[in-house]
């Protein structure tokens, strides 16, 4: 599983877009490259595929709006071409593209050696080159580069979770049942890849239907000796790799990480089962049944870009090539449960690479999803930083499944471990690993961790066998050195009755996350408990008064067993590794007037499918399903209701379904309380507080009340250009990326003024006032305004009552004055209470805040 902790040894990932190229400036040789030489993903200033169909496209309509008047019969022109990859101009024209880029090297490295490896056509126009610093300096010159910038590195961020969800009775009925819930979407997956073979993908569903062909999608499956022909079908519709980044650094290993979308790492899988796995799939793990699975939008549509990595993760040039292909395609949504390893560099973290590739994507109409990063709880710890981009934090759900042990003394100790219970009313006989060593003094001195269980020749069989034997859980767990699976079988070998592990003192702010065992056990998860423990079984042991040798084991136990669920827990609760806001506008962190997260979903001791050759983690080693933590979990929960929404509203923007996700948020756990949130690493449940908008966004993802927002914020390609311009000093950055230059805005505004379904003003000069335009996309309503108003500040809203028929819009003014000076963040609410009974939340959160002096 996803094991999150205090010290970060997670997979480390990169990203780029566009199609495979193979060009060589000459025969490439490997010491011929001085020791600067590295990738970089270069932006020209040319304009990209997408952004010249849509020029041609506004051109069309001008013209026939000229000839014909502007009646209802001339639309809008499509966003996003679809089916753009089958037309020969099109073709052409990628090709001619990636023909420029092959000059453009040639005519500036005149004679000199580097390497292609990607040409980016169709949400940017570029390329990834593998070149010298020197050569870098020397293509910066050039009148057609825009941009240059160095590749970076990124990181890896249901059977129950549907069911808290409120799905089977709520969103999937409005859907016409889960048989048709997403039908038509596709979801597209960057990560780790897929293995095809799993019954969540397959191309029938647990009832023998057939998926439909998604008409809008040219995707195609690779074709590799480990993913061969057939593996794709009409539920996994698309599956490519990229790895051309690692593979010129040398450091791709094609027998372990698999040169093809075939995912040898299991975080691929998973992801994309929680999105859009089949419904109803057995989820059994050590020969237990654990329950039916489904994914949120189970007859959503997969396809598939693997750009990250088991042994090295990945690299920006090839996450990038990814959302290209992905984009090009005509994927509907995109989800990425990763993050960039560092803030980004520069005048705001927006302008990166990855993040203005997601700009194009939305603008293309897609939307993308993106996990926060576990780099909580500390204030500013988020991983993902733009407007356009959802940004999705990590929740509990209900479902616990605990485990103790009762003491020969009574005393109950609870742990964890998916594990058999003892037989019923029988107490055993327990010793400690320490004890049952053959030889404790020669062989203590060459190892001191045979206290974890890891050799079963170092241990007496005579003592173990029949007892429970206890063994150390250590730091060498965390890191993959010791596992719970060897202990097992050491304990087999010996014959013991079970397993208890103790934890070791020195393992801190580590989630330990419920571990499939095949015979009874138990991890004592807490140090505090671990003691209790010990002290337990050191007080019963019975000693050679001269030789002090252990004569009698009296220590005795029984194991409840772990494998049943309790439903009965407090939820949902913000997770301590969720990444927090403010969102952090630069590497100086100062605040953006951004509200991230977004929303929070259910990302903790999630069940989905796993990789048949997954390694990561080796709890789950060889099952077919396995149960993880991380944000990387929530973001596909948010990614699958995002497919049902789209797939009831087709033409909505990527900024309406962000909009419908946000407004309609939980704001309440399942007691009728305030969300709480965890607040440090250490014993998280005894630092809990309420919940503010920089831990979860607007809220807990609603899926059955997104599917009827009734009114939207919408926000366009334009309106992000206009706040790109608006960062001080960006116009460089903006142009480099964009091609736009904004010496030509007749106006720019700030984040607060971008029509997000939230308000947030890192700094309150006195007075300020913020306005937003509301879409109702329901019937005719009036709707009341009611208030909560942040601390310190004072809040009027304008109207405080309006009526608005389908279709229309208003505009809401928001005027809020600095009360007094402060430095604490405060947090408010509008909410907007609609006679038919939608309700629209928009959370209002105010940081530094200057009153004007009397």
């Amino acid at each position: 599983m996803r094991r999150v902790f205090m010290v970060n040894f997670g997979v480390f990932l990169l990203f780029c877009f566009g199609f495979l190229s193979n060009s060589f400036g000459q025969d490439y040789d490997d010491s011929d490259v001085n020791s600067t030489t590295a990738v970089y993903i270069v932006t020209l200033r040319q304009a990209p595929t997408l952004h010249l169909f849509q020029q041609e496209a506004q051109v069309k309509r001008l013209k026939d709006i000229s000839k014909h008047g502007d009646t209802s019969k001339f639309t809008r022109p499509k966003v996003q071409p679809r089916n753009i990859s089958k037309s020969r101009y099109w073709r052409s024209r990628r090709s001619a593209i990636a023909q420029a880029h092959d000059s453009l090297l040639r005519n500036a490295l005149k004679g000199e050696k580097y390497i292609k490896l990607y040409s980016f056509h169709y949400l940017i126009n570029g390329f990834a080159v593998f070149v010298s610093s020197q050569q870098a300096e020397k293509l910066s010159k050039r009148t057609e580069v825009a941009n240059i910038v160095l590749d970076f590195s990124v990181r890896t961020a249901t059977t129950y979770t549907p069911q808290f969800m409120g799905l089977p009775k709520g969103a999937w009925v409005k859907e016409g049942g889960y048989e048709s819930a997403g039908e038509g979407i596709v979801i597209g997956f960057i990560d780790t890849g897929i293995d095809p073979t799993h019954p969540s993908f397959n191309g029938t569903d647990t009832s023998q239907r057939q998926y439909p062909i998604p008409n809008h999608f040219t995707g195609v499956c690779e074709v590799t000796p480990d993913f061969p022909s057939g593996s794709c079908n009409r539920k996994l519709v698309g599956a490519r790799h990229f790895a051309q980044s690692a593979i010129t650094r040398g450091i791709f290993n094609s027998s372990e990480d698999y040169a093809s979308p075939y995912d040898g790492d299991g975080h691929g899988t998973h992801t994309a089962s929680i999105a859009a796995g089949n419904h109803g799939v057995s989820a059994v793990v050590s020969g237990h049944n654990f329950g039916s699975a489904s994914g949120i939008a189970p007859r959503a549509h997969i396809s598939v870009y693997k750009a990250l990595y088991k042994s090295f993760g990945g690299f920006a040039a090839d996450v990038v090539a990814a959302i290209d292909q992905a984009a090009q395609d005509g994927v509907d949504i995109l989800s990425l449960s990763i993050t960039p390893n560092r803030r980004p560099p520069g005048v705001a973290t927006f302008f990166n690479p990855l993040d203005m590739a997601m700009l194009s994507a939305v603008k293309a109409g897609i939307f993308v999803v993106q996990a926060a990063g576990n780099t909580g709880p500390s204030p500013k710890s988020m991983s993902s930083f733009s407007p356009w981009i959802f940004t999705v934090g990590a929740a509990t759900h209900d479902r616990v499944y605990s485990n103790s042990i009762i003491l020969g003394n009574n005393v109950s100790i609870p742990g964890i471990g998916l594990a058999l219970p003892t037989d019923a009313g029988k107490m055993y006989k327990m010793i400690s690993a320490l004890d049952a060593l053959k030889n404790k003094s020669s062989v203590l001195e060459k190892d001191m961790y045979l206290c974890e269980c890891q050799d079963y020749e170092s241990f007496s069989k005579d003592l173990v066998r029949g007892n429970l034997l206890i063994c150390s859980y250590s730091i060498r767990f965390v890191l993959g050195l010791s596992t719970i699976k060897q202990a097992l079988a050491v304990a087999k070998n010996l014959t013991a009755k079970g397993v208890v592990f103790y934890m070791d003192p020195y393992v801190l702010g580590f989630q330990i996350n419920p571990t499939p065992m095949d015979m009874p056990g138990i991890i004592i998860p807490s140090s505090e408990d671990s003691k209790v423990f010990l002290k337990y079984y050191n007080s019963t042991l019975v000693r050679d008064g001269t030789t002090k040798e252990i004569v009698r084991f009296g220590a005795v136990a029984a194991i409840a067993g772990g494998q049943n669920a309790n439903f009965s827990n407090r939820a949902p609760k913000i997770m301590y590794y969720s990444a927090r806001g403010p969102d952090p506008e630069d590497s100086l962190f100062n605040d953006a007037d951004i509200l991230k997260p977004n929303l929070v979903a259910p990302g903790n001791s999630i069940w989905g499918a796993w990789s048949s050759a997954a390694t990561e983690s080796t709890e789950f080693e060889g099952e077919s399903f396995a149960m993880m933590s991380g944000t990387s979990m929530a973001a596909p929960h948010v990614a699958g209701v995002a497919a049902l929404i789209k797939q009831k509203f087709r033409k909505f923007s990527p900024s309406a379904i962000a909009s419908a996700l946000s407004t309609t948020s939980v704001l309440f756990d399942n007691k009728g309380e305030a969300i709480m949130a965890q607040r440090a690493y250490a014993n998280p449940d005894q630092t809990l507080s309420p919940a503010t908008p920089f831990d979860m966004g607007n809220g807990f993802v609603n899926a059955t009340a997104a599917l009827d927002p009734g009114l939207i914020f919408d926000t366009s390609y334009e309106d992000y250009m206009s706040f790109l311009c608006g960062i001080n000093g960006s116009s460089p950055a903006v142009f480099n990326y964009t091609g736009k230059n904004c010496m030509l805005r007749n106006a720019t505004i700030s984040g607060s003024d971008l029509n997000l379904p939230s308000i947030t003003l890192s700094r309150l000069n006195n007075t300020r006032t913020v306005q937003r335009l509301l879409t109702n996309i329901a019937g005719n309503e009036t709707y009341n305004v009611g208030l909560v108003t942040p601390f310190d500040v004072l809040m009027k809203v304008s109207p405080t009552q309006f009526s608005i028929a389908s279709g229309e819009t208003q505009l809401l003014s928001v005027i809020l004055t600095a009360k007094k000076n402060s430095s604490l963040a405060s947090f408010g609410g509008i909410k907007l209470f609609g006679k038919a009974g939608h309700v629209v939340y928009i959370p209002v959160s105010v940081t530094v805040k200057i009153a004007l002096k009397q």
